[in-house]
């Protein structure tokens, strides 16, 4: 299996080529060619050259047809995609399978608001007409993570198509096969222009960092971690490109005392443990109201334990592998420092074999300040914090720098919405945690990025407004 570069309608296989491994065995699935800074600027100046030589950016009725095409191929090539995904990136079955609905809900959604008309117009002044246009910014370069590689292109990649722009997509190394799977539904599109969609991968750095610093391209849409989105940041100054950044999190989950236990012992569990806690928006921080501790703890721990490791091929699996063998070492590294940190309530357990496999991790922890609370880990390794009253609560959650995503486990509605107005994260959930859907935003406060993705705000990043002015009658100046 091969993952090519795609540029301007044509496939390229790159400077070298690269291997792709199953992170649940170990075995070599396929390869990329990894492509270099020139061919990045290449692809850049052919999604240019699309978007100033066609009429992709002028033909809303085209883009609606695109992508609800790519909608339906992603459909019919759905369970051989949610194989793929499952063998490249470790996720378990229903994990691949819930990213592949999400994706075609997305391309579905913004297919209808392709046609949307965008601006406003009004007489501002006797006889003067101010028109505001909402046009599509350009070129959009979309760099996706491994995480969850088919949902978290296509919420970018739906949106700036829609939009009008054109695009080039860099997968993230470790999904490499994946990636091109998906964009394989829409390149298939006979009525697409050539140039519109180019995908350029790599293995360290190079590539992204030319789509940056590039004069071809006008927007970046970024997914990952909170120092790479300031990099982006810092390198896109000279440029002043639009930027649309959804970064790391350190999401608390918060339970007070009245909460349905059990339910939130469900919520939890899947809230942090889902793709192997490698989600940005994952439950990595358990606050626990102290009335609640011992039996939360207890419970928490219980279901911790049982949860069974293993590969998506086995419907026993409760857990797939973390990505690769480095990012295994490394947490299994953070598990052994964190006896000096807290209190090992679950400890984790790194399986030998060729697979990444981890088990869960528990860590009982009261310095706010610690690493373990204060860095995203990107991982299964959740803290166990408690609090006394919603204040100390409220500072608890705020003592990250983060602000994605939180949860708050109650039955009383008043608190509830209470505090959901008081927490500064872009998402809250009341008594369920990880929830996302095509027309709802997300995004975050604080070092957790900048724009909304999903919804019609989704469009926003990739779209300049122009006000036009017409004098209908003289005017005395």
């Amino acid at each position: 299996m091969e993952a090519l570069n795609h540029i301007n309608g044509l496939d390229h296989p790159g400077e070298r080529w690269i291997e792709r491994f199953d992170p649940a065995t170990g075995a070599v699935i396929g390869r990329y060619g990894a492509a270099s800074a020139e061919l990045a600027e290449q692809a850049a100046s052919a999604a240019a050259a699309a978007f100033f030589g066609t009429d992709w950016s002028s033909n809303p009725r085209l883009r609606e047809s695109i992508l609800r095409t790519f909608a339906d191929q992603l459909e019919s090539r759905k369970e051989d995609l949610v194989a793929l995904l499952s063998l490249e990136n470790g996720k378990l079955r229903h994990e691949a399978q819930g990213e592949l609905a999400s994706a075609i809900s997305e391309a579905r959604f913004y297919a209808g608001l392709a046609r949307l008309p965008q601006g406003r117009s009004g007489e501002v002044t006797p006889g003067g007409l101010s028109i505001l246009s909402r046009e599509a910014a350009g070129v959009a370069a979309i760099i996706v993570p491994w995480n969850a590689p088919v949902t978290l292109l296509v919420r970018s990649l739906a949106p700036a198509l829609a939009a009008g722009c054109t695009v080039v997509v860099k997968p993230a190394p470790q999904t490499t096969l994946i990636n091109r799977a998906v964009l394989d539904a829409l390149l298939a599109d006979p009525n697409l222009p050539k140039g519109v969609v180019n995908i350029v991968s790599e293995n360290e750095t190079e590539v992204g960092r030319a789509l940056v610093n590039s004069r071809n391209v006008h927007v970046i849409s970024f997914t990952g971690s909170s120092r790479t989105g300031m990099a982006i940041m810092e390198a896109a100054a000279p440029t002043m490109k639009r930027l649309s950044l959804e970064l790391g999190g350190k999401s608390p989950a918060i339970v007070f005392p009245d909460a349905d236990l059990d339910r939130a012992v469900q919520e939890l569990s899947f809230g942090a443990l889902s793709v192997a806690g490698q989600f940005c928006m994952c439950a990595s921080r358990f606050l626990v109201h102290r009335d609640l501790e011992p039996v939360l703890r207890e419970k928490l721990a219980e279901r911790f334990l049982s949860i069974r490791v293993g590969p998506a091929s086995s419907p026993e699996s409760q857990m797939g592998p973390v990505i690769d063998r480095a990012n295994r070492q490394r947490l299994t590294d953070l598990i052994s420092a964190a006896k000096d940190a807290g209190e090992l309530i679950v400890t984790g357990q790194s399986h030998e074999g060729p697979g990444n496999f981890l088990t869960p991790t528990l860590v009982g922890i009261n310095d706010p300040q610690s690493p373990y609370v204060q860095e995203e880990l990107f991982g299964p390794i959740i803290t166990f914090e408690t609090f006394q009253d919603e204040e100390e609560a409220l500072a608890k959650a705020h003592a990250t720098v983060y602000g994605l995503a939180a949860s708050v486990h109650t039955r009383d509605l008043e608190r509830a919405h209470r505090m959901a107005r008081r927490l500064r994260f872009g998402t809250v959930w009341l008594n369920c945690h990880r929830r996302q859907f095509a027309e709802a935003e997300v995004g975050g406060f604080g070092q957790s990025g900048l724009g909304r993705l999903h919804g019609v705000e989704g469009l926003a990043d990739f779209l300049e407004t122009k006000h036009v002015f017409v004098q209908h009658t003289p005017e005395a100046l």
